[in-house]
């Protein structure tokens, strides 16, 4: 059995998110010592390590939701399972994309500043001044 603090040693999540998950259900509530403490067993560590990977792919908490439930439910299809995963590859490439509009931008703005004249005559400042001075939608 684990204790809050060694379950978060454990699996590298903080300890107020591992009572957050708990509280939106992704964690079965703990037992509790007659203290009153919280104690993990090894299901909730590999549900909870499960959870972080999850995060750290960044699918959304509803999303981690769904796959938790298809987890308790280990000879169905597995579609679902890889429609969630398609939805955030997608999400993932969407925010690919804007981000690489927003570095052409970005390179473009300070490609227009040598960086040895006045905040005055900055292109930088100016840029920012001026939407409509930018390349494109950002």
């Amino acid at each position: 059995m684990y204790s809050i603090g060694a379950l978060s040693r454990q699996s590298g999540v903080k300890v107020p998110t591992i009572r957050y998950y708990e509280d939106r259900g992704l964690l079965p509530e703990a037992e509790r010592t007659a203290g009153g403490q919280r104690r993990y067993n090894a299901d909730g560590l590999s549900r909870l390590r499960f959870i972080k990977h999850a995060r750290d792919l960044g699918f959304s908490i509803e999303a981690i939701t769904g796959l938790l439930q298809l987890q308790e439910h280990p000879d169905t299809s597995c579609q679902s399972a890889q429609t969630i995963a398609l939805d955030q590859l997608t999400e993932v490439r969407l925010k690919i994309a804007q981000l690489s509009a927003l570095e052409r931008e970005l390179a473009r703005i300070t490609d227009g500043c040598n960086g040895t004249g006045t905040t005055k005559n900055c292109y930088v400042m100016t840029s920012l001044s001026d939407h409509d001075l930018c390349a494109g939608d950002h």
